[in-house]
């Protein structure tokens, strides 16, 4: 009986700490640009960094680009900031990504810090060119 109580407290804490860990705080991205860069560079490589990424990227305003991305019946929405000297990611809207209260599904914040890295690498590279 024992034995059968102990493993029916550990299925039950295993449940929840898998259900817990599928949240976590939206993560926003303040990022500051290392070297000198034009806006049109940076431009391009939030543009390039989102298409190998499979974001669609859309160029809304000077300074501004809109992304939206979709995976496996979830998606989101992110707006980019920019100017040559810093860029910014911050989330605007998503869809079955358990977005309330601050927290979304930890998929999303995943998505954004690989499209972080990108950009940093492709604005990286523009030196290299």
């Amino acid at each position: 009986m024992k034995i059968a109580s102990l493993l029916s407290g550990i299925v039950c804490v295993v449940a929840l700490a898998g259900c817990a860990s599928k949240t976590a705080p939206v993560q926003n991205v303040d990022a500051a640009i290392a070297g000198q860069y034009t806006e049109s560079q940076v431009k391009n490589a939030i543009l390039s960094a989102g298409l190998a990424r499979k974001w669609v990227m859309a160029p809304v305003a000077p300074g501004v680009i809109t992304g939206h991305v979709e995976r496996q019946g979830h998606s989101a929405d992110i707006r980019i900031n920019y100017t040559a000297a810093r860029y910014t990611i911050n989330y605007v809207n998503s869809q079955n990504l358990l977005a309330a209260n601050g927290v979304i599904h930890r998929n999303y914040n995943r998505w954004v810090n690989n499209l972080n890295r990108d950009i940093q690498l492709k604005i990286s590279a523009q030196n290299i060119q």
